[in-house]
C-alpha cells in the first residue's frame, strides 16, 4: 500500500490542474471550462443590471415625475415574474429537449432535469439557464415604456407574465433553441435583434394602439422630468449591453471580444449622429437625443454583433440613428401612435433593421464570418425577412390574446382621475420626490 501512495498523490495533483469534467447525458465526457462559465456569469450580471437599475433609471427619468415610481415598480416587478416563470416553465419551452423545432420538452421543468454541460458548449447548463433567464426577464420590461402613464399595474404583471410564456419562449425556442427558424430557414439572430427587439417592439405596438393614447397626447408637452437619470441610465444599458452581446458568445473568445468592440462602435457612432440630426432639426444636441441615439444602436447592432467587422458596425449605427429618428416621427406625428417612450421606434425598429443589415455584412468580403454552407447573400436576405415577418406575426396575434384575456380579469388602462394624479399616489401610495 505505501508503495502506491505517491502514485495516488501525484495522479490527484495532476487531477486538480485539469477543468472540471462533467459526463453529458449521452454518456460522453465534456469538459467545463471555467473561463467560459466565469464570463457567462458575469455577462449574467451585466444583462440583470440592464433591467434593474438600467432599464428602470433610462425610463423613468423620461416620464413625468408624478409617473416615476410606478414604471420602476413595473419594470421590477416584471423581471421578477417572469425570471420565476422561466425557471418553472419558459426554460424549457425555449431550450428543453426538441420536439419537433416548434417547442422545447418538459425535461427541464424548475431545471430538474438539465445537463452538467450544455450541449455542443463548455459551460454548465445551468449557467446557460441562468444567462438565457436574464435575457426572459428584460423582454417584457422593455415593453414598460410603451404604456406608461396610464397602464394599469395588474394589467401590465398579468400580460407579460404570460407574454413571455407564450411570445418569447417559443420565439426563443425557433431561433435559438434549434427550433426551425435557425434550423430549417436560417435565419439568423446573434443576441436577440429579433428574439428580444423584434418580439418586444412589435408587441409594445400593438398594446398601445389597443390602450389608447394619454390625455393631452399631441396637445401637450410631456417633458421628461429628469434627463439626468435618464442619461445615468443610458449609460448601465450600454454598459451591461456588453454582457448582453458579448455574453451572446457563449465562451471568453474572440468573439465575445469582437461582439464587445462592435457594441461599443455601433452605440458611440449611434449617439454621435444623433446629436448631428439634432443640431441639424432642433438647433441643439440633447442629452436624451444622445442616450435615445446610443440605445438605437445598441439595438440595431445586437443581431450580428458577432458576426460583422467593426466598420459594418459603425454603418449600422449611422443607419440606426437615421432610420430610429425618423421612425418616432412616423409613429407620433404621422400615425398618432403612442408609443410613449419609443419602444416600437427604438427597439423594434432598430432590431428589425439590424436583422436585414446582417444579411449583407455578414459578407466575407465586408469583413464578416461569411455564410453557412448553401447560404447567399439573397437567400440569408430571405431567411432574415422570413423570420422577421413570423415573429412578428406571433407577436401581434400573441399580444392582441393575452391583452384581451387578462383585461377579463384586470383592465388595461387606470380611469382619468388616476392618470391626471399620476400612478405613483394613485397605484402605489407614494411619491418618488418629497420636497417638503
Amino acid at each position: 500500500m505505501k508503495g502506491l501512495r505517491a502514485p495516488v498523490v501525484t495522479a490527484a495533483l495532476m487531477a486538480s490542474l485539469i477543468p472540471a469534467a462533467a459526463l453529458a447525458q449521452d454518456g460522453q465526457v465534456d469538459i467545463v471550462d471555467t473561463g467560459d462559465t466565469a464570463w457567462i456569469l458575469v455577462s449574467s450580471a451585466f444583462v440583470l443590471m440592464m433591467t434593474m437599475p438600467g432599464l428602470s433609471l433610462f425610463y423613468g427619468g423620461l416620464v413625468r415625475a408624478k409617473n416615476f415610481l410606478s414604471v420602476m415598480v413595473q419594470v421590477g416587478a416584471v423581471a421578477a415574474i417572469c425570471s420565476v416563470l422561466w425557471i418553472m416553465v419558459g426554460y424549457t419551452l425555449a431550450f428543453g429537449n426538441v420536439t419537433g423545432g416548434v417547442l422545447g420538452g418538459g425535461n427541464a421543468l424548475m431545471l430538474r432535469d438539465i445537463g452538467n454541460v450544455r450541449d455542443g458548449l463548455t459551460i454548465p447548463e445551468s449557467s446557460f439557464a441562468l444567462f438565457q433567464m436574464t435575457f426572459a426577464a428584460i423582454t417584457p420590461a422593455l415593453m414598460v415604456g410603451a404604456w406608461v402613464d396610464r397602464a394599469r399595474f395588474g394589467w401590465v404583471v398579468g400580460f407579460c407574465a404570460l407574454w413571455g410564456l407564450i411570445v418569447y419562449a417559443p420565439v426563443a425556442h425557433w431561433v435559438w433553441g434549434g427550433g426551425w427558424l435557425a434550423s430549417k430557414l436560417g435565419t439568423m439572430d446573434f443576441a436577440g435583434g429579433i428574439v428580444v427587439h423584434t418580439t418586444a417592439g412589435v408587441s409594445a405596438l400593438v398594446a398601445v394602439i389597443m390602450l389608447g393614447k394619454r390625455d393631452g397626447f399631441n396637445r401637450t408637452i410631456m417633458l421628461p422630468h429628469s434627463p439626468s437619470l435618464t442619461m445615468a441610465g443610458a449609460a448601465m444599458l450600454w454598459v451591461g449591453w456588453f454582457g448582453f452581446n458579448g455574453g451572446s458568445a457563449l465562451a471568453a473568445n474572440d468573439d465575445a471580444a469582437a461582439a464587445i468592440i462592435n457594441t461599443h462602435v455601433a452605440a458611440s457612432m449611434a449617439a454621435l449622429v444623433w446629436l448631428l440630426i439634432e443640431k441639424f432639426k432642433l438647433g441643439k444636441p440633447t442629452s436624451v437625443g444622445f442616450a435615445t441615439g446610443a440605445i438605437a444602436g445598441l439595438a440595431t447592432v445586437t443581431p450580428a454583433a458577432g458576426y460583422i467587422s467593426p466598420a459594418s458596425a459603425m454603418v449600422f449605427g449611422a443607419l440606426a440613428s437615421v432610420i430610429c429618428y425618423f421612425a418616432i416621427q412616423l409613429v407620433k406625428q404621422k400615425l398618432h401612435i403612442d408609443d410613449s417612450l419609443d419602444v416600437f421606434a427604438v427597439h423594434g425598429v432598430g432590431g428589425i433593421t439590424g436583422s436585414i443589415l446582417l444579411s449583407f455584412a455578414i459578407s466575407p468580403s465586408l469583413g464578416g464570418t461569411g455564410y453557412a454552407e448553401g447560404m447567399s447573400m439573397t437567400s440569408q436576405l430571405a431567411a432574415q425577412l422570413g423570420g422577421i415577418g413570423v415573429v412578428a406575426l406571433w407577436s401581434i396575434v400573441g399580444t392582441v390574446i393575452i391583452a384581451l384575456m387578462v383585461s377579463v380579469l384586470f383592465p388595461m388602462r387606470v380611469d382619468d382621475q388616476t392618470e391626471r394624479d399620476g400612478l405613483d399616489i394613485a397605484s402605489h401610495g407614494e411619491r418618488a420626490w418629497e420636497m417638503d
